[in-house]
């Protein structure tokens, strides 16, 4: 009987024994992935313009597989360190991007007017921006005819294959000291020859980038990334010698910004064929050579902050942000002066007044305003860049 006794009691110690040994695993592999989460939040405070995604398999499995990606390798080191140093036992399978599949060309250059990033590669799914051709591009990760890109405002998205044209490093330099000229009109075409009566080759957008050959009967012989190539009027191009040296004005900014008045909303536009809220900002503050970041939210955190409240304090060229609250930004404009601001909203680039006694008066869910941002006397600081001192120009 004593025997018995002593088995069931052995048997019903193991039990417990296994039990605390489980729980202090599940606990260690909480505390574990709190640690994570926390270096994750630390590295990519804002997961559109980098990636750091972790995560961990079975707390229960004797070896720890870590696995996800990232385009951060020090977001990598971190982790690794984190798990050596609490003594943990693991498979390293995290990917670092860009991915080692790609080879060397993992540079891009935008061969279309104005080519779509989405959130997934899948034409039926959510539109994140447009990058405009001749926008470098860094090349991250593929899956079938599509690639996940960055654009040199950091945003990240998915874009067919067929958009851009993939570069190495050296081609890449390459094109960076080649004779390149910026499309300044609202919208153009590309013509088979020097005459605007040829066949068109390409339909154009303020902004994009071309590369050109040469220069005959006023026009420009321009070459695309992908290879095809065409003439442009030359009065309707700028230099980057000259677009790149000229300061940039204020007053030219506004002049675009109403150059697009009546353009159609579209969410995740950033072309002058059609436009968000930000995607207008950031198209007028770039004819002037400065890159601003991709949404509303993230233009609110750079520059100076003047004070709104007070509309005397404003200035032409600001950007207004609406929202419930400065931490929920859901919309920007570009104040004109006495009251007015230029903004696309409700299906189109539009006028609207701040003063809530005007009949432009915008009424919609978004109402408040609720911070307002200065650009020119921030320039290359974090989130105002300009293009000429961009590495990736």
């Amino acid at each position: 009987m004593k025997t018995i006794f002593s088995k069931i009691l052995l048997n019903i110690l193991l039990v417990i024994s296994a039990g605390l040994f489980a729980d202090a695993q599940t606990t260690s592999f909480k505390n574990l992935n709190g640690e994570i989460q926390t270096i994750q939040k630390q590295l990519v405070p804002d997961k559109r313009v980098a990636i750091l995604d972790i995560s961990l398999s079975d707390p229960l499995q004797p070896v720890l597989i870590v696995k996800g990606e990232t385009n951060l390798p020090e977001g990598k080191i971190a982790i690794i360190k984190l798990l050596k140093t609490n003594g943990f036992q693991f498979v390293d399978s995290i990917k670092v991007l860009p991915d080692a599949s790609l080879g060397d060309k993992t540079w891009g250059l935008v061969t279309l007017s104005a080519s779509s990033m989405r959130s997934k590669p899948d034409h039926a799914a959510e539109m994140l921006s447009q990058a405009l051709m001749g926008t470098p591009l860094k090349v991250l990760d593929h899956k079938g005819g599509w690639y996940r890109v960055q654009t040199p405002d950091y945003y990240i998205g998915w874009m067919e294959g067929s958009a851009f044209k993939r570069l190495t490093s050296a081609e890449l330099n390459g094109w960076k000291k080649s004779n390149r000229y910026i499309y300044k009109r609202i919208m153009g075409n590309v013509f088979a020859s020097p005459s605007r009566k040829s066949e068109i080759v390409s339909d154009l957008v303020m902004g994009d980038l071309l590369e050109v050959e040469s220069v005959t009967k006023g026009f420009l012989k321009v070459r695309f990334p992908d290879g095809r190539s065409g003439f442009v009027k030359k009065s309707d191009c700028l230099s980057w010698q000259k677009w790149t040296s000229q300061k940039p004005d204020v007053q030219a900014v506004i002049s675009v910004a109403k150059q697009l008045m009546g353009v159609p909303y579209l969410w995740g536009g950033t072309s002058c064929k059609a436009v968000d809220c930000s995607g207008m900002t950031k198209t007028a503050y770039f004819s002037q050579g400065i890159i601003l970041a991709r949404d509303a939210s993230q233009q609110a955190r750079y520059g100076e902050h003047p004070d709104f409240n007070d509309i005397p304090n404003l200035a032409p060229g600001d950007l207004l942000f609406f929202g419930r609250s400065a931490q929920r930004i859901t919309h920007v404009g570009l104040y004109l002066g006495n009251d007015k601001y230029i903004n696309a909203a409700a299906g189109l680039v539009r006028i609207n007044n701040i003063n809530p006694k005007s009949p432009d008066f915008s009424a919609s869910d978004r109402k408040d305003l609720v911070a307002a941002g200065r650009i020119m006397n921030s320039l290359n600081t974090e989130g105002i860049v300009l293009v000429k001192n961009h590495p990736w120009y």
